[in-house]
Formats: structure tokens, sequence, C-alpha cells
């Protein structure tokens, strides 16, 4: 997969530095991930496929000032996300000390404004209202809807990228959130909210 072609034929609107920092992300990535094996993407073709499901969502994803992303891992979607929105601020929540070090790394390096990255599980942090919520791989949708309970509000819409099992979970949707399913190769992105 040539990546930035595969971008550019999405048509998804990146900023002007977006290449040139997800290269220098890409290669940092590949150098932490031989000592401490942040990520299962270990090969090019792995790491590009992680990158396009990241930032896919930004084609149907309303203009937002802030994103909290649960369980970030070594960057996936949040920091993908951070980079490709530059006007938003992006929460990368992160347990994990090697992996948050990792991404405090990424975010000094590349003078990411907009990032903020919290070395907590989710439930140890305040409370504050996010206008999108995203998680990708961290666990089912009924136990993300608790664990983001403290940081939406009715306006926030929560994106979560599942696999097919999705359709199973649907059941476990609260009243009064409405949700679409996007489907795009083997993703199936999870937008729920009030006014979806």
């Amino acid at each position: 997969m040539n990546l930035k072609e595969t971008l550019q034929n999405a048509e998804l609107q990146l900023p002007e530095d977006f290449f040139t920092n997800l290269q220098k992300y890409k290669e940092h990535l590949y150098r932490w991930n031989k000592i401490h094996n942040l990520t299962g993407a270990k090969d090019e073709e792995t790491l590009n496929s992680f990158i396009y499901d990241a930032v896919y969502p930004i084609k149907f994803l309303p203009k937002v000032n802030s994103l909290m992303d649960i369980g970030t891992g070594a960057g996936f979607p949040g920091m993908i996300l951070a980079l490709a929105l530059p006007q938003t601020g992006v929460t990368l929540v992160e347990p994990l000390a090697k992996r948050a070090s990792f991404l405090q790394f990424i975010k000094a390096d590349l003078g990411l404004q907009n990032v903020r990255v919290v070395k907590k599980r989710v439930e140890q942090m305040k409370s504050e209202v996010f206008d999108i919520i995203t998680s990708r791989a961290v666990t089912d949708t009924k136990m993300l809807l608790k664990l983001s309970e403290n940081f939406r509000d009715a306006h926030s819409k929560l994106l979560f990228y599942k696999g097919e099992k999705v359709f199973n979970e649907m059941n476990d949707v609260t009243e009064g959130m409405n949700y679409k399913i996007i489907e795009q190769d083997n993703r199936h992105y999870l937008l729920l909210g009030e006014d979806i």
C-alpha cells in the first residue's frame, strides 16, 4: 500500500505537514518498537494499514475543538488523528508507562501543541467534557459507554473502531443515543451521539 496515494485517493483533507510528521512518527515507532514492543505493527504494510484505519474517519467527522482517545497505545487512533487535526485539542489517555513515554516523546519531537498525554487509566481522570471520544481495540461498546460517562454531555459524539462483532453489541447502546456504522474494508466505525 502506498499510504500517501491511498489517503489522497480517499480525498481526506490533511494538513500540509501531515506526511512529514507521519514519516518521523513511523521512524520513531520502528526504533522504540524494537526495544519496548509498543505495537503489533512491525512492518510497513501493517503500520500503513493501521494509520489509514486511524485517519479515515476525518472524512465523516464534524470539526471539533476537543477529542479524547481512550487507550491510545502506540498512537492509534489518537496520535494519528492529532497529526491530521492540528486545530483540535487531543487528549491521549494511556496507562502503560512505556507507551505514554513514547507518546510524550512524539509530542515533544514534533512540537505538537494540540496534544496532551495522560498516563492514567481513564477511570482515574477528573471529569471533563470532550466533543468527541474515540477508542480502538480497548473493550466492548457497553464498557466504553460506561468509561466515557464522565467525559461527555448531550452534544458529545463517540467514535469506536470496531470489527464485525459491532452488530452484536448494538443491543447494549443506551436509550436516547443514536448510532451509525460506517463500513470501510474490514473496519466498522461506530459513531454514537444524540444528534447523529
